[in-house]
């Protein structure tokens, strides 16, 4: 047995365990164990682990993991949360690039949000009549009035390996059109279960909502149960570019926990 420190985040109500491993304190094979640390009765409880990791060229890696303990795909809100941290552990100054699985983003520090550069998005299409989009994970986007009544565990499951999906599955966003914002609610794969937000998952809806002709400005604001978000984008023939996520990340506490 030996003792780790870590930091509890949360952006917009996602959560995450954030892990300094510069020095390879945590074993990263290890799923077991990250989806015990994440496990909200047995654990410290998350949506996903983050390990803070060296990489040439870059202030730092992010890697991370789903609540059920493996390696996924890219998570906006935990880049924005494992930013922070950086920024405020001294890692890096108040702008910063960090590689993750999908490649390299930027990210700065204003006041109390953090935007994160997200990859250019090269493909949208449709499936089964609703949008697919790869911001760095895979999201379906179902349009639909009275969200917040809405099952989201249910239907999420159900529509989470819809036919025509990539191996794998995808996310499932839930999104409602308002005055001048969208309301997205999102079962996310790997946690197989609602969150309060997703990062991926909002800028995919943002993206989604503006193609879909509901919006003409290529900002927009976005209300999850945890949270409010705004993502900004350019429509060009080539794909969406210059996409940033912007919002708050924060510090929730600092542990020590033997594994």
């Amino acid at each position: 047995m030996k003792t780790i420190t870590f930091n509890k985040y949360q952006g917009t109500g996602n959560d995450f365990i954030i892990i300094d491993n510069r020095k390879a304190v945590f074993n990263p094979g290890d799923s077991v164990l990250v989806s015990r640390l994440c496990d909200r009765r047995l654990g410290i409880g998350a949506d996903g682990l983050i390990l803070i990791e060296e990489a040439d060229g870059f202030d730092f890696r992010m890697t991370y993991f789903n609540s059920d303990g493996f390696e996924g795909s890219m998570c906006g809100n935990g880049g924005r949360c494992a930013a922070h941290f950086a920024f405020r552990e001294g890692i890096a100054g108040k702008k910063l690039i960090f590689t993750a699985v999908d490649g390299s983003h930027e990210a700065s520090e204003e006041d109390d949000s953090i935007t994160l550069q997200m990859n250019d998005v090269k493909d949208t299409g449709l499936i089964n009549g609703n949008y697919f989009i790869n911001t760095g994970s895979p999201h379906y986007i179902v349009f639909s009035e009275n969200v917040a009544g809405l099952d989201v565990y249910s239907e999420g499951r159900r529509l989470r390996w819809s036919e025509n999906l990539p191996p794998g599955g995808a996310n499932i966003n839930f999104v409602e059109v308002k005055d001048n914002h969208i309301f997205v609610r999102t079962f996310e794969r790997g946690v197989e279960d609602e969150t309060l937000s997703c990062g991926t998952g909002v800028t995919a809806s943002a993206i989604a909502s503006v193609l879909a002709g509901h919006f003409d400005s290529n900002s927009v604001n976005i209300v999850t149960k945890g949270g409010n978000l705004n993502v900004e984008f350019i429509i060009e023939d080539k794909g969406i570019t210059n996409i940033r996520l912007t919002g708050p990340a924060t510090f929730v506490f600092k542990g020590e926990i033997e594994i």
